[in-house]
């Protein structure tokens, strides 16, 4: 993609994410232009991009006609509405997750981008870091053997939300990794949440998704945990692989390690455990210049509208086991 041809967006939103945002598609140059409702993130837009139009209304940036799309770094509240409106105003649009907070407004975002004939991309920047793809490659050419569990934690002291709870703030991200692995949706879940801090959201989120074939995947969702850990593993019959995003010297391991049966009794084969050199590339980049391109060529991303559907349709299940108070919960079909 030449400069010349790169499509111009506008980001909604500068604030505790929003200003990564800014910062890549400004060093893509594609930033056209940055709305913000409140005065310090109009400050913070107007230092991380220098000469770029600052706006508070979000009708100023629907009317440009030389925006091509919109950016959603806006609390998840607001993606139903402003993704709308994008949409209806002939734009593009990428939304960060997670993409809605109901089943109903997902499908309505995604059958409004078909009707418009507009691209919607979803903000799950982790199936574009390099580890993970390397990860999804172990899986495609038989490295791991056959899938039997994955496990996924994404645990730390961290922002703590008021307008969604820590499954739906953090577990996005590996809902997406495990759908992407798994190829399919859950045939049902089981989550069960806790209040520790006595506000009405779940400040911690266990969830179990029963894969069809009795795979499953087990999910940590916590902003209330003395240590960051952020790590994805895919257990297989020939070997098992972890991800681990928080460490600072590798992201992705090989453990050639597995349970071998012999005369009904159960062996352990533990070989080495290799690592895949780092890949100096930030992720939120690689997903912003995807996102770049898809308005560009008019092909649909990786992560497009339907990804982020199933990634909703997984947590709302989730939602209404905890609510029940832990049954199994059946996922509603996309």
């Amino acid at each position: 993609m030449t400069p010349s041809s790169t499509p111009r967006v506008a980001v909604f939103g500068c604030g505790y994410w929003g200003r990564n945002v800014v910062r890549n598609f400004y060093g893509l140059g594609a930033l056209g232009a940055v709305v913000d409702p409140t005065e310090s993130g109009r400050a913070a837009a107007a230092q991380l991009a220098p000469g770029v139009p600052v706006y508070s209304d979000p009708e100023a940036a629907f009317s440009r006609s030389d925006l091509h799309a919109i950016v959603l770094a806006t609390p998840a509240s607001t993606h139903a509405n402003l993704g709308l409106r994008a949409l209806d105003a002939g734009k593009d649009l990428l939304v960060e997750k997670p993409m809605t907070l109901t089943v109903a407004e997902g499908r309505q975002l995604v059958a409004r981008a078909a009707a418009t004939q507009r691209m919607l991309h979803v903000g799950h920047l982790l199936e574009y870091h390099p580890s993970f793809l390397k990860l999804r490659e172990w899986v495609s050419n038989g490295r791991l053997g056959k899938i039997l569990r994955l496990h996924s934690h994404r645990l730390g002291f961290g922002l703590v939300r008021t307008e969604e709870d820590a499954l739906w703030s953090l577990a996005p991200h590996d809902l997406a990794l495990v759908l992407r692995v798994m190829g399919d949706l859950p045939e049902a879940v089981t989550c069960h949440g806790t209040h520790a801090l006595g506000q009405p959201r779940a400040d911690f989120a266990v969830s179990l998704l029963h894969f069809s074939g009795g795979v499953d995947a087990h999910l940590l969702s916590s902003w209330l945990h003395p240590m960051k850990e952020q790590k994805f593993v895919v257990v297989g019959d020939r070997g098992m692989a972890v991800f681990d995003d928080a460490n600072p010297d590798y992201k992705l391991a090989y453990f050639e390690q597995h349970v071998t049966w012999k005369d009904g009794q159960p062996g352990l084969h533990k070989g080495p455990v290799s690592y895949e050199p780092l890949v100096p590339a930030e992720p939120l980049r690689l997903e912003c210049a995807a996102f770049l391109q898809a308005v560009a060529t008019r092909q649909p991303s990786l992560t497009d509208g339907l990804s982020g559907l199933r990634v909703v349709a997984v947590l709302d299940a989730c939602r209404r086991s905890m609510e029940s108070g832990g049954l199994r919960t059946r996922v509603e079909s996309v």
